[in-house]
This record gives structure tokens, sequence and C-alpha cells, in this order.
């Protein structure tokens, strides 16, 4: 049975169960009683010996009567929860007057149960509007949004009191389903409501987690030997709110430096500080905490003589006086003529290695020219910065040697004088790709003196990327072989990986390299915590875990009151958002709300400018901290800086010790933290710490055999010069021969581009996953309307949505207008307390089949062509601080539809019957499978149909039927479909073998849980392993359909597959007659006659029987 999964995702806890340690074997009878996952479960009851002194009776009286009044209020939203609405309500119950201290000793004895502070009543007023159902034309006719800051910037403010301890669970009422799953526009959106059997749930187990929390009060001050009441006295005071407007404010008293220290104290006491505040509920994980030494520097000696100016400039510039022995040991490879990979640390000095034999070079013969390479455009500037430096102390022996950027943001005046005069330039692969070599008649001079080729962060280039620039780097050194350079030396830098010796090989095509991994740079004490999320309720794990951005926000704004400079980083960009304005928020709980202006986001979308602008910020000091997505994960020098949060677990173990390399890049002490969400990932790792830091990296893989990526790359190569078989085989590969059969052959046995590449091959090819930016974000607040940001059209989709909220450096704005036509939205800076989420579905639908093979076991077939992705938003939700759902907003979008392409295998029909005999999710069965198959296949740009939960674990059944397909579709095309389509069958078998062998019992990372939109929440194990076995045709045990009833499993939402129409191919013909459009060809079961159909474990049933 798939694990108990709370709806949404935001606020549930979903934990992936513990896996036992390598080597790998099946689980016994022996084993079942040893606990797997984290289920959550009542909390534990604490009880005492020791009578409540009168004090403890009356505010339990009190936490009873407020939790009361409170849960009642819950289901109103117009009403506003403060002090003064709550008061008399109270009272009425208690007998006496409510004082403010009565709720601050609560809230002493339950810190993270209780929210009691002042607000601002703009914000308040914003909120209460939002929940009584106005919205959108309306909401602004009646002035709900407030903006920002009135011209006196005065601001009153109100008492609010919340419980934050776990929520109403909701039921929509009137077809809330059917809206969500169609966007019916003809249904009205109806607000959440509460059962009484919910409500008194809710009551009971707070009032039962007071008691516990006042017994264990009352024991552990017994044990100090201490009194309770008087304890309570001294200590509840700093619970009591005060305005925040108030020049007399009182600050709270903690170990929080008045003013942000300029040298900190150790790490360690920071931690230790930390851990004595009420922040912290135990959150550092058994096992989670991991000190890693200091390493003193290692030095070596060149085996030949710099000059004096180059050791000067050097000095000068760096500070340095002996290289470390890796930047001995690669600049002495270099000197000797060999390729050279270097596979170190972030900040151990990598740049130094291929700056001193060029500037040595250079020295030698003016002539010398080198090509510098990066993956982002910041990179490059960063880089051209660092060897500015030391030019600037060579001027003497070098004069004016001229060192530029080559990129899209170069002026096309500029680029004739950068190709001509140029002696260095930084670039990337695109530019290579697009201009240089297409041009290389105009480049020759360059070429024929190219000495370096520097290709940094080669770890980036992996899958597709990696191949793709495989293939340009052999149509570099083709090239410059034809104009007479064949001495090239290749110099790569790269993050720890498992294989940078062969990875380096395969990229550039060379019979060796010279591997330089051990690393002599020092490095200070490097501490490490894994950090997960408490639950709601403190040792309740039923109440589900808080949230995971506002858990780092809080841990975020301690290190920086502390002096430690850090960088958060985050998964995705509304991420990134949030916990910029999470942040601020709790540095305005802190009254240091001031900080919060020297704390900046930095993410795709800004303008170069503001990038620019805040990467010097950060490394003059001016910020103190930056929430970043992984647009910083690469080596851009943003200053030193001290600590690292990462919100929820990256893509992979080599992007997470990627991340925690940003810290201590100025060898001090360092601290990196992983905050655990709900999410099976995550808890994953929470439960397994010592995968973080002994699993191994990644093995990086390219494929120049994929002859979607190579004839495309053949087409550029014969434009740039035509193409003979017997020369160029060298470069690319045996299947040369058969693939220039699709080019252009002249007399002279020499190929030709196609005319359908004509006039410029290189511009349709898109080496890259990404897409150009389409939407600019205007914002019209002032009479003089600027652009925020630009945004490329898929993301546009989910973000700019007309009355939703649009977030930039952590402020909310206004989305009054979206214009697709014309691509633009206009916004407006607002104040307001929530933000918004839009209401949408994404199809993966096949419409034409190029290619088809039967899987082995021939029970299924496995195509590939071409897939319509279909997203549509149907409304938006209004979302507080803690993801409660404030309103329901109903919106008339039209569906935006893209064409990719995509493989697919159709489940057999009496698999999917089987699996609804068995009562199994079948679209559980299905996602498990899907994912399970993906994480095998670790291919980027390479994605699948997640499920969502509101829709798979609905009251009601949806009319939105999905056919039984495993799909995966390419994000742009790469050619990631057709690769996977040829082997799709044994990485069946394989994935299969994964599933089944692991000894997880509900699913983990390590089998069918993977990067899922959706947070894993539909997910069956057992039902993964039915469906590849299905596909394959293998027998289907009794073992696996004896299981207990799986959540969801009576919804039937998916439906057999129909035949996808079909093109004449080279594999297999798909027969005219066979064609038949989706959707056509069955009806829909009905779950009470598939329960009453005669079916025997592993027996196939007959097509006619199902459709």
């Amino acid at each position: 049975m798939p694990p108990k999964r709370k709806n949404p995702p935001t606020t549930g806890d979903t934990t992936a169960p513990a896996k036992k340690r390598a080597p790998r074997k099946k689980k016994t009878a022996d084993d079942a009683s040893t606990p797997t996952s984290e289920k959550p479960s009542k909390a534990t009851k604490v009880t005492s010996d020791i009578p409540w002194p009168p004090l403890f009776k009356h505010l339990e009286k009190v936490h009873r009567a407020l939790n009361l009044v409170y849960t009642f209020c819950c289901t109103r939203k117009q009403l506003a929860t403060t002090f003064s609405n709550l008061k008399a309500a109270v009272e009425g119950h208690i007998k006496k007057e409510l004082q403010v201290t009565d709720i601050a000793q609560i809230k002493f004895l339950i810190p993270r149960a209780v929210h009691f502070e002042y607000v601002d009543e703009d914000l308040l007023q914003v909120y209460v509007a939002a929940g009584s159902g106005v919205s959108g034309k309306k909401a602004e006719k009646e002035e709900i949004y407030s903006k920002n800051a009135d011209a006196s910037g005065s601001r009153s403010e109100v008492l609010l009191f919340e419980f934050v301890d776990g929520d109403l669970k909701k039921s929509m009422v009137n077809k809330l389903d059917e809206i969500q799953r169609i966007g019916l526009r003809s249904e009205e959106i109806k607000m959440p409501t509460f059962s009484t059997n919910q409500m008194t749930k809710l009551i009971n187990k707070r009032n039962e987690n007071f008691e516990s929390a006042v017994n264990k009060f009352l024991n552990d001050r017994n044990t100090a030997g201490e009194d309770p009441v008087e304890c309570l006295n001294q200590r509840y005071l700093n619970y009591i709110p005060a305005e925040t407007t108030r020049p007399d404010a009182p600050q709270p008293t903690n170990t929080i430096p008045l003013d942000i220290p300029k040298e900190r104290k150790p790490i360690s006491e920071i931690i230790e500080e930390i851990k004595n505040t009420t922040l912290y509920v135990d959150q550092i994980v058994p096992d989670g905490y991991r000190i890693i030494d200091a390493q003193e520097p290692v030095y070596g000696d060149l085996d030949f003589v710099l000059s004096q100016h180059l050791v000067n400039a050097i000095y000068t510039s760096r500070d340095i006086i002996r290289f470390y022995s890796h930047q001995a040991e690669a600049i002495n490879h270099l000197h000797e003529g060999h390729n050279v990979i270097v596979s170190t640390s972030t900040s151990s000095g990598k740049s130094l290695i291929y700056q001193v034999p060029v500037l040595h070079q250079l020295e030698q013969d003016r002539d010398t020219r080198a090509m510098f390479i990066f993956p982002t455009k910041a990179l490059a500037q960063d880089q051209k910065r660092s060897l500015m430096e030391v030019l600037g102390y060579m001027t003497e022996v070098l004069g004016d040697v001229v060192v530029d950027t080559f990129d899209g943001d170069t002026p096309l005046e500029e680029r004739r004088r950068i190709r001509d005069e140029a002696s260095v330039i930084f670039t990337n692969p695109d530019m290579l790709h697009l201009t240089i070599l297409p041009n290389e008649e105009h480049w020759r001079e360059f070429l024929r003196n190219l000495k370096f080729v520097v290709v940094d962060e080669l770890h980036v280039y992996n899958g597709i990327f990696g191949s793709h620039l495989a293939l340009i780097m052999r149509r570099l050194r083709r090239v410059c072989s034809t104009v007479g350079n064949s001495t090239v030396q290749f110099i790569s830098c790269s993050a720890t990986i498992s294989n940078p010796a062969e990875h380096m090989r395969n990229i550039f095509n060379l019979p060796s390299v010279r591997l330089v991994s051990t690393d002599g740079s020092p490095s200070g004490l490097k501490q490490f915590l894994l950090w997960n999320t408490p639950y709601k309720s403190p040792h309740d794990p039923s109440s589900g875990r808080g949230d995971s951005i506002q858990e780092a926000a809080k841990l975020f704004s301690q290190l920086i009151l502390r002096g430690v400079r850090t960088i958060s980083f985050c998964r995705v960009r509304n991420a990134c958002e949030l916990m910029l304005q999470a942040v601020r928020t709790e540095l305005g709980h802190l009254h240091r709300g001031d900080v919060g202006e020297r704390i900046m986001g930095y993410r795709g979308g800004y303008t170069s400018q503001d990038r620019r602008r805040i990467e010097k910020e950060m490394f003059s000091g001016h910020l103190l901290g930056v929430v970043a997505t992984n647009a910083l994960e690469l080596g851009v020098d943003i200053g030193s800086l001290d600590a690292v949060v990462i919100v929820n677990f990256p893509h992979s173990i080599s992007n997470l010790r990627q991340q925690s390399g940003r810290a201590g890049r100025r060898n001090k002490d360092s601290l990196s933290v992983l905050v655990g969400g709900g999410y099976p990932v995550d808890q994953y790792y929470m439960n397994h710490p010592e995968d973080i830091f002994n699993k191994p990296d990644k093995r990086l893989v390219v494929d120049i055999d994929n002859p979607l990526v190579l004839l495309p790359h053949l087409q550029c190569a014969a434009h740039e010069l035509p193409l003979h078989v017997e020369r160029d085989i060298q470069y690319f590969g045996p299947s040369l021969p058969d693939l220039v059969q699709q080019l252009v052959r002249d007399d002279t046995g020499f190929y030709h581009p196609s005319s359908s590449f004509l006039p410029y091959p290189a511009k349709l090819v898109p080496i890259r996953d990404v897409e150009d930016a389409g939407y600019a974000v205007i914002n019209t607040t002032s009479s003089s309307p600027s652009v925020l940001e630009t945004l490329e059209p898929t993301r546009a989709v989910f973000s700019l949505y007309e009355g939703g909220i649009f977030l930039h450096q952590g402020r909310t704005f206004l989305i009054r207008t979206v214009n697709h036509e014309g691509k633009f939205a206009a916004v407006e800076a607002v104040n307001v307390a929530y933000t918004t989420s839009p209401r949408d579905y994404t199809d993966i639908t096949p419409m034409c089949t190029h290619l088809s093979a039967p899987l082995p076991g021939e029970a299924s077939t496995c195509c590939w062509g071409e897939v319509n992705v279909e997203t549509h938003i149907f409304g938006y939700f209004k979302l507080d601080s803690r993801k409660r759902i404030l309103d329901a907003v109903e919106m008339d979008s039209p569906s935006v539809v893209r064409e990719t392409k995509g493989c697919w295998i159709d489940i057999p029909a009496d698999i999917l019957t089987i699996m609804m005999r068995a009562r199994m999710n079948v679209a559980a069965g299905i996602h498990a499978a899907s994912h399970a198959i993906l994480e095998f296949l670790q291919m980027e740009g390479l994605r699948t149909e997640c499920k969502a939960p509101e829709k798979e674990f609905a009251k009601h059944q949806t009319k939105r039927k999905r056919p039984g397909r495993l799909v995966f579709y390419e994000t742009k095309e790469t050619g990631a479909a057709r690769v996977v389509w040829m082997d799709l069958g044994e990485t069946l078998e394989r994935a299969r073998e994964r599933v089944e062998e692991c000894d997880c019992e509900m699913g983990c990372v390590e089998c069918c849980l993977g990067n899922c939109s959706e947070g894993n929440l539909v997910c069956s194990k057992r039902g993964a392993v039915v469906v590849l076995r299905g596909v394959l045709g293998m027998e289907i045990g009794e073992e696996l359909l004896s299981g207990e009833e799986e959540k969801g499993w009576d919804h039937a939402t998916v439906v057999p597959a129909g035949f996808v129409r079909g093109k004449v191919d080279h594999r297999n013909k798909v027969k005219e007659e066979e064609q038949i459009e989706e959707g056509d060809g069955y009806r829909v079961l009905d779950v009470e006659e598939v329960c009453t159909m005669e079916i025997g474990c592993g027996v196939k049933v007959k097509e006619e029987e199902i459709i």
C-alpha cells in the first residue's frame, strides 16, 4: 500500500522509506519488523505525577477557550483572529479578563504552535478581504489592494493571534474537483468547508499537546530543582509582543547582536547559540552533523622558470608567492605539451592553472592566441576580470595585449576588431557554434595561431549538452587542422566527478590527457548540517511537516544577524522569491527589518544590469546575503561567503556538493546546511545522511554516436569545410560513411549541406535545452514604466495571469494585464500578505508515430514520434504565508500547446484491469514506473506526465481520463527521446530489476521516486512492478496482487490507450487499418464491473473482454 500522503503537498509530510545498506539483499521475514519509513502517527503523550499549580490550570483554561474560539473563527475567513476580536468570546468561557500576558505564557510553553505578534493593519485587511471571496476585478473596485507605503510612511498595527500547529482539512463543494480538472466556466468555485468532526479532532489534539507540554515543563523543572511558576514568570517576558512602529519598542532578549558584527564568532559557537534559541527543536537529524577538518596547504614547484615580470604580476595582483601542488603539477604538464584536466574542489585556484601558461606563452610569442570557453556569460566576465588584474602589472613586457569578451552581447561593430586584434577571447559554446566556426574564413588567422583552448566547468557538459559540445570541439579541431594548426592544447577544469579523464577524452576526442586531482589548496574547518523541517506540532507526525522555505528563512536570518555572510540555494525561481520574501518577513519579526534591504535575490530572468549590480554589491561586501537558484552554483566570485543554506535537496549529489563548496572560499571556517522538506527525496537523505557524505559523484556520459545529434553537426561541418569521409572519419566516427549519404555529394567526392539546412545550418541546430526570453514584465507603478525582467514563454504560462501576484526581489506585484500576442505583462507594486498559485493541468498526447518496435516479450510496442504538450491554466488560489487557501479564483485562459518529440509505451488493457481487480491505484503505478525509468536514464531534457494528488485522490471521480501509457517527452527537441526509444526495451528491464531488488517497502529515491513536479505524492512501488512486468510480457505473481487496498484505486482516472496515427518508417510499418485516433476504441470500465470480473493472477485477459 502506498504511503498516506496529505493533499495539497505543501502542507503534508511525505517521507521516503529507509533503505538498508549495500550490498542489496531480498527482504526476508526477519526484516518485516524493521521500520522502513517515517509514518505519521500520534504524538507521544507526556504524563506527570506533579500536581499542576493554579497558574498552569488557569493557562490550560485559557488555552482551551482560545483553541475553541480560534478554530471556529478559522471557518469564517472574513473574520481576522486579532486579540481584540477574540477577547470577548474567550472571556465568556474563562469568566475572567483575557490578558496579553496569558497568551505570552502559553506561547512560551508551546512556542512553535502559536503565532502572536503585531502585524500591519493594511496587510491584515487585504488578507481578510481575500478570504471573504472578493477577488479579481471586484477586488480592484473595492480597493482591496494596498499600495506600498503611503507618502508619510506611517502605518498602524494590530495584535494577531494564530495557531500554527496544523490546519483544518478542507473539502471542496460544488464540484470544485471538476473545475480543477477541466476549467468549467459555468460552475461557481466555492471556498473550502469544514466538518464538525474535523474541527473536534483538531481541538482535542491541540488540548492534548498543550497538556503534554505543561507536563514536560513541570517534569523538567522538577529534575532541575526549580520552581515552575517562578521559572515561567521569569522567561515568558520575551514572548510579549510589541508594536514594531513604536520607537521605544523593546528588542527581544536573545543572543543576536544588536549590530551586525564585522568579525563574526567561530561557526561552532554560532551553531550552539542557534541551538539554544526557541527556533531549535532538534531539527539536526541523527548523524547529520559532520565536521570536515581544515587542510593545510601543500605547495609544489615548477620544472621551468617564469619571468620575473610574470612572478611580480602574480604576487602583486594575488599575493601569491608559491603555487599549490595541484597548480604546479598542472602547469608543468601544460609546459610539456600535454592536455590537462584539473578536478579539484571549489575555490582551489584552478583559474591560475590556465592563466599562467597563456601569459608565459604570450611573453615568448606575441602572436599566440587563446580561447577561454565558459558555460555562462557571468562566469566569462568574472574570469576576464581575473585575468585583467594580472595583465595590468605586465604592460611593460606585453604592452597593450587585447583581452575581450565575444558573446551574444558583444556589439556587431566590435566583433571584427576583437577577431582581428584580440590575443585572448572569452566566449561560450554557443558563439563558437553559431559565429566563429561558420565564419572560419574570417577567423583563420586567429585559429592558425590558436595555442590554448580552455573549457571551464567541464562537469556542466553532460548528456545531450555534452554531446553537442563534443561535436563542436571536433569541428574546431578539424578547422584548425585544415588551416595548419595541429598543436592546440586543451585545458579543462571541473568540480569533483567520478570520471574526469575519461570525460575530457570523450569531449575533445583526445587519445590521452593528464589528470590532476590531488588538491593542495588550504581549506578551513567545514561543518555540514542536515536540518529537518519540524512537524507543525512538535513531535506530532500527524500534523505534517512545516514549510521548508519558512524554516530555512528563520535559519538564514539567524546566521545573517550574527555576521555570517550567507547564500541560500533554491531549486526553482518561484521558491527563490518566496524565500527572499520569507527572510525579510522574519527579519521584521526580529525587529531588524532594515537588514532586509541588504539581502537580494539572484536568478535567471533578471536583467543583465541587475545581475551585474548584485554581483558587484555582494563582492564589495555591501550585501550580507543572497538567495539564488543554481545560476550562482558555478564559480562566479561574489566574495567571501561563510555559509550555504540549501532549501530542499537539489537535483543530484553533485549539485549539492557544488553548492556547498560556495562557502569558505577564503579559507575560513564555513557552514553548509541542507534544509529538508516533506518531499520523499528530502526525507530519504534526512534518514540516510551517510549517502550525502559517502555516495560517489555521478559518472558523466556523452554520446556522440546519437544520429539525431551527430547528423545536424555534420551539416554544420560540411558548411564550414566540405566533408570527406576518409579525412574526417577520425573526427566523427565510424558512422560517418552512412550518415553523409543524407548530405549532398559533388563530383569530387566531397559532401555539402542538404538544402533544408541552408543557408546557415548552425542556426537550425540548438545546443541547449533553453528558450529565448519572450515575455517582458513591465512595472507600471510609476509614471515611467520599466522592464522588471523577462520570462521564457513556457514559464510565462504559469507565472503571468491577470489578478495573480508576481514576485520580483521578494516584493509583490499585481498582474494587471497580460498580452499574449505582444508578449508582455503589465504589473503594479502592491502591498499584500498573500501569493497566488495557478491551477492547471498538462496533458502529454502522442499525435503521430514515426517509429515503432515490439518490446521483449512482444506484449507491448515502443513508439517514437510527435507529441503535443498542452497546458491549461483555469484559475488560481490565493495562499497565505502558511500555504492556506484564502480564495479560489476562476480564470478564462487559452490552452498553450507546443509540439515536441517523445516516446511512449501503451500498457496492455488487461494489465490495467488486473491492477484494478487487485485494488491497486493504476495512476500511481504508472507514475512510479515512469519515474523509475527516468531516474535510471538520467537523461537531461526528458520529462514525463506527473500525476496530481488533487485529481488521483479526489472524493469524486474525474471526467478527465488519461490513457494507460508510459510517455516521455523532450522539453526541447534535442533528440533525447529518439535515443531512449532505441534501447527502451533494455532500459525497462534494468529499471524493473532495480525496483524489484530495492529493499524499501513503498518506493524511494533509489528506485521509483524522482524529480517530480507533484512531489511524488502519487506513487505505488507495487504498481510500478506490475506495470513494468506487464509491458515486458512477464508473469505477474500473486504476491504482487495480494497487497492492501491502495488509496484512490477506485477513481478510474486511467483508461486503455488507443492507437496513434502512424507513418512509414525504416524499422516497422504501422498498418493503416490499425490506425485509430487517440481515445477511440475503448469504453470506461466501471469499478464494480471490474471487481466482479473473474481474473486469475498472472492470466492475461482477452481484449474483447475489456473493450
